[in-house]
This record gives structure tokens, C-alpha cells and sequence, in this order.
């Protein structure tokens, strides 16, 4: 299968449910090494001739199995499992993230960080993802690779890149599931990119937890309640998507989950309703 393999097969322990399949050494973005790609095949795959909606998901590491995640894992395999008795399917690729650079390739915008500005790559990211990424995914699995079928989705920054990502690249992303998105970086600027760029386009699934204030730590974020301030933060993404042509609760649906914290546990539990959004609304 062009260079991918069985997952369950190359390790001695694991807690994925289902197929995955892993490519190794696929090239990393802007020439940097290699990365490995995850690709997470829905029940009855294998014995069938249907194609699938694809959703490009980024910490891929912590999507599937508790053993490679540093703070347990979204369960993304066993959600979708139980996502196929509703009708609800999608191959699901995880981009693992890379390492100490994850906080520059998930932002288009600059980074500060103790002290220093860096230049953030996440444009760069974005364009490997879909002319180098798609491309393999499309040619080697039973894809409906047309944009109405293909999403983006992740957390904190992998939110941030993906609502950046269905705004800027609507000829390649149809939906969006942005988890608790780092609203701060480059001081706010996704929220300029939506007002400047935003089109109404596609669907997108928004949420934040009231608890999550504690990742706002060495951030430089000045308020009283940090609680407070992510979730004003994620409510002025929400505003900014309604005045470019999103409507509440159709194109765009937003959560606020009560006592949430910044956690994979907190994600995977609204995984199921989100992607169950994004996939029940396809051809709608």
C-alpha cells in the first residue's frame, strides 16, 4: 500500500481499535526529516468498494493509542467505531506533531516565546498538507477527495491552524473541528484572518471548556481570570465567524463545556458530537 504498513503489527503494545495503518518516513514539512503519517480505516473498509469523506487530524500521537500520547489519547478509533452503527464514517489521518517545533508549524503567525519572536510556519504546514499529504492519502486509499469531504480538525494549536486553515485554503478543506483554539497568538491575529478572509465557507464545529486558563501560563496573558480569558477569547472567534456568514447552529455549531480543562480526556469526549456534526452535514 505504497509504503504503509500495519500499525498493531510494528509494536509490542497498543490500545487502537480497529485498522491503522502507518506510513514511516514520509517527508516532513519544509524539507525538515522525515514524519510518520496515521491512517485509520472505518469498519467494513477492507471488504468494500465505498469511498470516504477524510479528516486530517494534527497531534496525531495522541489520537489513537494511550501509549503514544503524553496525557492520554482522544480515542478517535473507538468513537468512530461506534460512529458506524449511526452511518457516520470517515478515514481518519493523524499528523503527528513535531516536538519542540509543534508550537512553531501549528502558527501562521509570529511566536513569542521566553522572550523571543519567532517566526511561526504554519502556512508553510498547511500547504505541505494539502499538496503533498493529500495527494499520497488520495492515490493510495478509497478517498471522496473533493473539499465538501475533506476536513481539517485539532486542539489548543492544532485548533488554531485548522479554523486558519478552512478560512485561507477553502479550495482544499469543506470542514473544521476546532478544539479549544489558541485564540492568542500573533496577538489575536486568527481573529483578524477571519474577519479579513472569512466567507461563510464550509462548516465548522467551535468549543472551549470553562477551566482551561492554566495553559494561558507563560503566555504573557495578562488578566485576573484566565479561565475568563480563554473563554472570551474563543467567543470572539465565534463572533468574528457569525459576521463573515456562519449561522449558529447550522454552518457553525459552538460549545461551551461547563468545568472542562485543556486535556486530551476533555477532547475526546466531545470528539463524538462534533464529528458527528461535521459528517451528518456532508452533502446537507
Amino acid at each position: 500500500m505504497n509504503g504503509w504498513h500495519d500499525y498493531t503489527e510494528s509494536v509490542s503494545a497498543h490500545t487502537v481499535t480497529g485498522k491503522l495503518l502507518r506510513h514511516s518516513g514520509f517527508p516532513a514539512p519544509r524539507g525538515a526529516g522525515t514524519r510518520d503519517l496515521l491512517a485509520w480505516l472505518p469498519p467494513g473498509y477492507e471488504s468494500g468498494e465505498r469511498r470516504y469523506p477524510v479528516v486530517y487530524m494534527h497531534d496525531g500521537q495522541n489520537l489513537f493509542d494511550a501509549h503514544t500520547s503524553y496525557s492520554g489519547e482522544w480515542q478517535v478509533d473507538e468513537s468512530m467505531t461506534a460512529l458506524h452503527d449511526e452511518g457516520l464514517d470517515a478515514i481518519i489521518v493523524g499528523l503527528p506533531h513535531a516536538g519542540e517545533n509543534r508550537r512553531f508549524e501549528y502558527s501562521p503567525y509570529p511566536v513569542q516565546w521566553d522572550g523571543v519572536r519567532y517566526a511561526g510556519y504554519g502556512d508553510a504546514y498547511i500547504a505541505w498538507l494539502i499538496d503533498v499529504v493529500k495527494p499520497q492519502v488520495d492515490s493510495t486509499f478509497r478517498t471522496l477527495p473533493d473539499v465538501a469531504h475533506t476536513g481539517i480538525a485539532g486542539s489548543s494549536m492544532g485548533g488554531l491552524i485548522s479554523l486558519h486553515g478552512i478560512i485561507t485554503r477553502p479550495d482544499a478543506f469543506g470542514f473544521c473541528g476546532a478544539f479549544s483554539t489558541a485564540y492568542w497568538l500573533g496577538e489575536n491575529a486568527l481573529r483578524r484572518t477571519i474577519e479579513g478572509q472569512g466567507c461563510g465557507h464550509g462548516r465548522v464545529y467551535l468549543d472551549v471548556g470553562t477551566r482551561e486558563g492554566d495553559t494561558l501560563r507563560g503566555w504573557n496573558i495578562a488578566s485576573d481570570d484566565l479561565d475568563a480569558a480563554y473563554v472570551a477569547g474563543v467567543r470572539e472567534l465565534r463572533d468574528a465567524l457569525l459576521l463573515t456568514g456562519y449561522m449558529l447552529n447550522s454552518t457553525l455549531v459552538y460549545v461551551e463545556d461547563e468545568g472542562a480543562a485543556h486535556s486530551e480526556s476533555a477532547w475526546a469526549r466531545r470528539f463524538p458530537y462534533a464529528i458527528r456534526h461535521l459528517l451528518s452535514t456532508i452533502d446537507g
